[in-house]
């Protein structure tokens, strides 16, 4: 199964909301893996809006396609503002939708990127993102599609005779030795010599420097040994949870027959491209690879070159700005309209002056 669109789609203009669909055979992912994949560059500095889309099964009204508009999966980015830059992936079972419980990021630059979500029979999956897996799991634990298939037992309590205080005792069998407690902490020191002009009459009786005692180990603590009793520390045993049935088909969609976009951007811009439906990961890879790889360096020169354009634009509009700007406050400055009028006023009287002669 594949299907390739190729002719790319950008959204205009701003502040709209944007839905068209296409329909196509219906596909069927029983014991198939499931790739969906597309292109989206997003050419405006958008600020709020997705860039994802959606497969649908069933019938379509396409003229009304909309937001309401049932769907099998929503895969994609959505940003707003700094805090939501997510990437979708949303799927439906049993007539509810479910958001994959991890935070993935999307891209946020105003590059191509490929975007593409794998769904295996055994329910496993991978989130590529330009051909690098962002993401993957299984569809057991990362959707809330079914109850989990294991459950802490809320029940269970820590036995009493539960050790797990100490990992390390001392040993009780092992015996202080004798004397042990009589060992001085220090010793004199063996090498110290009494100067040779001590004199013991004057100076009184010589005793040499101390030294710490090598023998001496401190309070007796004995041997430390694993302690037999210690059993780690006790945590609340999982146990099968009743409410969960297996469903073996959990990957499986209805026939899918329609892909669209469905998208709300305060900035309008975003080109949509290359969405590719088939069970063939490999392949996926591979338009990915020939469509985005080797344009990449192009096209990031092509930017860099569009940004140093724009960014110069800007500039100039900036200095044109603070030049009005300051002309405007300059005339508008109480000090300075004195001033002139003060200087004008002078003229006039120099020019009365010189008419009296």
């Amino acid at each position: 199964m594949v299907f390739l669109l190729l002719a790319g789609i950008q959204t205009y203009p701003d502040a709209r909301f944007f839905a068209i669909s296409a329909k196509f055979p219906p596909i069927n992912n029983k014991n198939r893996t499931l790739v969906l994949q597309y292109s989206v560059k997003n050419e405006q500095k958008i600020e709020c809006g997705g860039a994802y889309i959606k497969l649908m099964s069933g019938y379509v009204n396409q003229k009304r396609f909309s937001r309401d508009t049932p769907y099998s999966i929503m895969f994609g980015p959505d940003l707003c503002g700094t805090d939501i830059k997510k990437l979708h992936a949303i799927l439906a079972y049993n007539g509810q939708t479910y958001p994959n419980k991890k935070d993935i990021m999307c891209e946020t630059d105003h590059l191509t990127h490929f975007y593409t979500l794998i769904i295996r029979p055994d329910a496993s999956y991978s989130i590529l993102v330009d051909n690098k897996e962002r993401e993957a799991g299984s569809l057991y634990t990362d959707w809330d599609m079914l109850p989990p298939r294991k459950i802490k037992n809320v029940n269970a309590k820590k036995p009493a005779d539960w050790d797990d205080e100490k990992e390390y005792i001392f040993d009780p069998n092992a015996g202080k030795p004798e004397g042990y407690d009589s060992i001085p902490r220090e010793i004199p020191d063996p090498n110290a010599k009494k100067p040779v002009d001590w004199d013991d009459e004057i100076d009184g009786e010589w005793k040499g420097p101390k030294m710490r005692n090598p023998e001496y180990k401190g309070p007796w603590k004995g041997k430390r040994v694993k302690n037999p009793k210690y059993r780690g520390k006790w945590r609340t045993p999982w146990i099968d949870n009743p409410e969960f049935v297996d469903d073996p088909d959990l990957y499986v969609f209805q026939p899918i027959k329609y892909v669209g976009i469905e998208v709300w951007q305060v900035k309008a811009g975003s080109v949509f491209d290359n969405i590719l439906i088939c069970d063939d990961p490999d392949y996926a890879r591979q338009v990915a690879k020939e469509k985005w790889g080797q344009n990449r360096e192009a096209e990031m020169e092509s930017y860099a070159e569009a940004r140093k354009i724009i960014e110069a634009r800007e500039e100039e509009e900036k200095r044109k700005k603070d030049e009005s700007s300051s002309r405007f406050n300059k005339y508008h400055d109480p000090y300075h309209r004195d001033y002139v009028k003060h200087k004008h006023r002078s003229q006039d009287h120099d020019h009365d002056y010189h008419d009296e002669f």
